[in-house]
């Protein structure tokens, strides 16, 4: 089969992913498969978890890329390649363009992490030119298909293709080559769809009583969306934190295999603030920098009814993490886990108001992480936003109660409103 994408809707079967394994094997790692003692504690089960982010290029995005560009005829080669990508996709392209001698243009969307837009070319070299444009996937993808009608370049998309899905669905392949038995559950993050898709056809055929779950982000639930409509829908908004996963459309063709496994396919999804929980879990326990992406398979562990005794196997599916977004991540998660909160305080304009708030309302174990002073419109009293970090998530009870019996004005803002996402 070409890269060209095919006008009939093509089938991947498992002899596709054992081909697809390899013509890959020498390109690209054999990841581990890692017993994690903690999650395995928490759970009362096994957890392994399958390090994708291992790879040359940090995701598993490589096996689908380098297996569709592998198989590209003399003239489609020397025509180049295109691709849209939220940043492993492109990687894995460049890394193949370099590899195998073929100009590409990669697009990406401006919320790509500059981590990644300078992975990008370091994969590419002179073999690649990085395009930004567009706001989320949707825009840059429809860049790169203008590019590819206009030049003739052959597009390599990112999950909506057989050839990718074979490549991805390799890593089933390799998990059950180092396992001595089937698992009991594997646990797969999903943004398109390719990656799900490859394993559950795989698992199919070689281990039907493997359950497969698939996790979502709360705020890109595009295959959960399609489920539900019968076809893939395109969502109104996209929350585009857990960039690896944002894709505002669940891929034709994955969501063809996944719906036609639906009743073996358990599909869950996850708050962004959990991810970023148990994405410095994972740092600060297994020292694994995962993505937001890379850790929604974890993150869904406590959705899950785990036997005890359960081999579950869980894929990290990449490490692309810029560091500076870890103010927002740790931020993210003490919201989830009802540490931190705002308010709105309306000060008097008298003398020792400050130090009143603080005797009368703060907690001996609170902390104020943020104090700033807002626009006042009269001399009576002045509003300050006040962030405040809590000791226990138990002690917000408390304190509202605090606030209501001081005769200083507070207001909760609450997460989901306007003026919480435009104060913070």
């Amino acid at each position: 089969m070409t890269a060209t994408e095919s006008a009939t809707t093509p089938v991947v079967t498992p002899d596709d992913i054992d081909a697809a394994a390899r013509r890959i094997g020498d390109v690209i790692q054999s990841t581990n498969l890692r017993h994690s003692e903690r999650l395995s504690e928490k759970t009362g089960a096994t957890i392994l978890l399958k390090r994708e982010d291992q790879q040359a290029v940090r995701s598993y995005k490589i096996r689908g890329a380098y297996n569709l560009m592998a198989q590209l005829t003399g003239d489609e080669r020397r025509s180049g390649v295109v691709t849209a990508s939220a940043g492993n996709h492109a990687q894995g392209v460049a890394f193949a363009c370099r590899t195998l001698g073929i100009n590409g243009r990669i697009y990406v969307p401006a919320n790509t992490p500059k981590q990644k837009r300078d992975r990008i070319l370091a994969h590419g070299r002179s073999w690649v030119e990085l395009v930004v444009t567009g706001s989320n996937f949707d825009a840059a993808q429809t860049a790169a298909r203008a590019d590819a009608e206009r030049t003739g370049a052959t597009m390599v998309p990112p999950f909506n293709h057989p050839e990718t899905m074979a490549g991805q669905g390799t890593i089933a392949a390799e998990i059950l080559a180092q396992l001595d038995r089937a698992p009991d559950a594997v646990v797969v993050p999903c943004g398109g769809g390719g990656l799900v898709g490859g394993i559950a056809t795989y698992l199919a055929e070689y281990a039907p009583d493997c359950k497969i779950v698939t996790v979502e982000p709360a705020g890109a639930p595009s295959l959960t969306a399609a489920l539900e409509a019968g076809e893939p829908v395109t969502l109104d908004s996209v929350d585009t934190f857990v960039d690896g996963a944002a894709v505002s459309r669940i891929g034709e063709f994955p969501f063809g295999v996944i719906s036609s496994m639906s009743e073996r396919i358990q599909v869950l999804t996850v708050d962004e603030g959990a991810v970023c929980t148990e994405m410095l879990e994972l740092y600060q326990n297994e020292g694994i920098i995962a993505e937001p992406a890379g850790a929604l398979s974890v993150t869904a562990l406590d959705k899950l009814d785990i036997e005890p005794g359960a081999t579950v196997v869980c894929i990290i599916s990449g490490g692309n993490n810029d560091v500076s977004r870890y103010s927002e991540i740790i931020e993210r998660s003490l919201v989830h886990r009802g540490l931190k909160h705002y308010f709105l305080v309306n000060f008097p304009q008298e003398p020792g108001q400050l130090r009143r708030f603080l005797d009368e309302v703060l907690g001996p174990e609170d902390d104020i992480t943020q104090f700033e002073y807002l626009k006042r419109n009269n001399r009576e009293y002045g509003a300050a936003l006040v962030g405040i970090e809590l000791g226990s998530a138990t002690g917000l009870h408390s304190l509202l109660e605090r606030m209501e019996a001081s005769r200083i004005e507070c207001e909760r803002l609450l997460p989901g409103t306007a003026a919480y996402e435009y104060l913070t």
